[in-house]
């Protein structure tokens, strides 16, 4: 189900340092910093980042107590994890690899938060391995991690454990609620807000028109957070 939009200040993320190549701390990544907010963090629970970038996230789970885990694909992404959780004077285990890949067999979280690549994007941008578009592009759906989140994550979670995951309505919030219920969690939008649509999104303005993602008077683009709980 969506939920109606819920209100209310969002938090003031943690100072980081975001070094080049890695994702900065942008509109998406407040709002589901907002979301963990007003969830709450238990002291001791287990918490999982997944595509970490700069560690903001996991930095601030760990601020709650939590014992996290960062995972990125990105070498220089855990190493600014890694700047910003000694900075912060947190303690965050990061570890390298395609999103689930490199946990531990039989691991099991409490909390699962992440901010994945989901910006559609042309063949041609799909298929780099490098480069700062690799923080962003998700093939021309949107949805080259977001589908394998879905499939991935519910297994990892503990009962009554929580899956926080934010995108762009862009991607299609059905479709992941219909996965992630669909796998047997209870799913719905908890959090939603627009903004004005950034650099990458003005360039491919046209290309979305085109495949049917955005309207001639599209000025701004939806994120959403979807909010996945384990019975």
């Amino acid at each position: 189900m969506v939920s109606p939009t819920v209100a209310g200040a969002v938090p003031r993320l943690p100072p980081v340092v975001t070094i080049p190549g890695v994702y900065a701390p942008q509109d998406d990544t407040r709002l589901l910093a907002a979301a963990l907010a007003r969830e709450g963090v238990a002291r001791g629970a287990d918490a999982l980042d997944l595509c970490t970038g700069s560690g903001v996230l996991a930095i601030e789970a760990a601020r709650h107590g939590a014992r996290v885990t960062a995972v990125d694909i990105s070498r220089r992404a855990l190493w600014n994890t890694r700047i910003n959780a000694l900075l912060a004077r947190r303690r965050v285990r990061v570890r390298r690899g395609d999103l689930t890949a490199p946990l531990p067999p039989g691991g099991r979280f409490d909390l699962i938060v992440s901010n994945p690549p989901y910006v559609p994007a042309p063949p041609a941008a799909t298929v780099a391995a490098h480069g700062p578009g690799r923080a962003w592009d998700a093939g021309p759906g949107g949805r080259l991690l977001l589908d394998r989140i879905c499939d991935d994550v519910p297994p990892l979670l503990r009962r009554g454990g929580l899956l926080l995951l934010v995108h762009s309505a862009l991607c299609g919030p059905e479709e992941t609620l219909l996965r992630l219920t669909s796998a047997g969690l209870d799913a719905s939008v908890s959090e939603r807000t627009r903004i004005p649509f950034g650099p990458v999104l003005r360039e491919r303005w046209a290309w979305l028109r085109e495949r049917g993602l955005l309207a001639p008077w599209d000025e701004s683009e939806e994120l959403v957070v979807i909010r996945a709980h384990c019975p």
